[in-house]
């Protein structure tokens, strides 16, 4: 078997393992979850959990870089698809927002424990959540400050607060609406967002 093959192999075994454990600790927490209870979910020995991870903890260090990077990619994809097609900075924003729920809908125990693990200031991977983070924000800050600087949107703007805000607003937003109001569709939820970020809430007085 030629090295690429082993190097897929190994990487879906891996995707496997990152399925199984944010499936349990969502279900059960981190703590409670056992790297057998791991191994059995993904159907594989548990010396293959260790081979790949050296511990649980590194197993979950490794599922929220690996879960973030995939959001990450995501939303760099839907700003430079509209860049491309010669769209705006908000337009990129607005196909960022979209982007975002996609991947929420896809992945919602993965967005649930990440956004749990955000505000927790006791773990080992806290320092490695806070530089994925960074870089999920940072793609958004990238398409605010391009917007200042050709004047599509104010140079008042706090770029990185703002930047943190939409994040956070996606988030939370496709949270509640999972949790809340299943009912509603992505496009609906997209609609909601898109006429905040457009500022096009507030009403008309005569």
């Amino acid at each position: 078997m030629d090295s690429s093959a082993v190097s897929t192999r190994r990487e879906a075994t891996r995707q496997k393992l990152y399925e199984a454990a944010v499936t349990l600790i969502a279900e059960q927490g981190f703590s409670a979850t056992t790297v057998d209870e791991i191994a059995e979910r993904a159907g594989v020995a548990k010396g293959t959990v260790y081979y790949n991870f050296a511990s649980k903890s590194v197993l979950f260090e490794e599922l929220l870089r690996h879960g973030v990077g995939l959001l990450t990619a995501s939303l760099k994809d839907a700003a430079e698809a509209t860049d491309k097609n010669g769209g705006s900075k908000v337009d990129a924003l607005d196909a960022m927002i979209r982007a975002g729920l996609v991947f929420i809908n896809r992945y919602p125990a993965f967005t649930q424990l990440y956004v749990a693990e955000l505000w927790r200031t006791n773990r080992a991977w806290q320092s490695t959540l806070l530089v994925v983070r960074q870089q999920a924000v940072a793609v958004v800050e990238d398409v605010l400050r391009g917007g200042v600087e050709n004047g599509e949107l104010s140079d008042e703007i706090d770029i990185p607060l703002t930047a943190a805000a939409l994040v956070g607003m996606v988030l939370v937003a496709a949270l509640d609406w999972q949790a809340f109001q299943p009912e509603r569709s992505l496009d609906d939820v997209h609609a909601a967002l898109s006429r905040l970020l457009q500022g096009r809430v507030s009403g008309t007085r005569a």
